[in-house]
């Protein structure tokens, strides 16, 4: 399933959710120096800047790539010689969730931000929605490094922001419609569908996939499944603390007049 769009108008113009998106964009564009190819990466600086679990377990010890291509990190069995420097662990924990491995990545991700991002901040205040996005962004990062402490694979993405982002939809706004195209083997077809549901096949394919992550970790597919399942969880926990101005009414375009 792919969400197109979501009925609930916001009251305001969404000025941080754009802002993030207009971020992450500068950042693969120009920064990464990503291109326009659906499977190209800004790899330059993915690496220094993405969060490695292993540099985050062991602060201090850098990790850098091999004339092999592999990650090899400074204190692993069989490793030896000193990393090139890399920013400090606690700043990658921020620069990552700007950053992406791909068009398709960014692209994807974008997508749910905007979708769903301008309402949960039409929710709440500017200032508590730039926290809450934050927050769920650094929760996502410790569930992934929870979930493998040594993987040397940087996780770049703002996709566990953004899972945190759709637990606060999927519990302040459940029965909202979303526009959705449903693949089937070769055929799709575009519904409407509830938000409920939307999301919350979203978070058990999330809960599959991490499990099979568990049971394969070669199959995983370098997916940061733990990351979104974290923000996920992160958003659903927290929202009531920062949303003051949710929409109570936003079913109203669906009741029935009553004469």
């Amino acid at each position: 399933m792919l969400p197109i769009k979501d009925d609930i108008p916001t009251r305001r113009f969404p000025v941080l959710t754009v802002a993030i998106i207009v971020a992450c964009c500068a950042v693969y564009f120009l920064w990464q120096h990503g291109t326009w190819e659906l499977g190209s990466t800004g790899n330059e600086r993915v690496l220094e800047y993405g969060a490695i679990p292993y540099e985050i377990t062991h602060p201090g010890k850098e990790c850098g790539q091999t004339a092999s291509g592999e990650i090899a990190c400074e204190g692993q069995a069989g490793v030896s010689g000193k990393a090139p420097d890399q920013a400090i662990w606690w700043v990658t924990l921020f620069t990552s969730m700007f950053m992406h491995g791909s068009l398709l990545h960014l692209g994807g991700n974008m997508l749910f931000l905007w979708i769903f991002g301008n309402n949960i901040e039409d929710s709440m205040s500017p200032w508590r929605f730039a926290v809450f996005y934050l927050l769920g962004g650094l929760v996502a990062v410790g569930a992934q490094v929870l979930a493998d402490p040594s993987a040397t694979a940087p996780t770049v993405g703002a996709s566990g922001a953004i899972a945190g982002v759709l637990g606060a939809y999927a519990l302040l706004y459940p029965r909202a419609r979303v526009l959705t195209v449903v693949f089937i083997i070769i055929f799709f077809t575009i519904i409407e569908l509830p938000a409920l549901l939307v999301l919350g096949f979203w978070i058990l394919l999330q809960l599959f996939l991490g499990a099979s992550d568990l049971a394969s970790p070669s199959a995983g597919g370098g997916v940061a499944y733990f990351a979104h399942i974290g923000g996920f969880a992160f958003g659903l926990l927290a929202i009531r603390l920062f949303a003051n101005r949710v929409q109570d009414d936003y079913e109203q375009a669906h009741r029935l007049p009553v004469y």
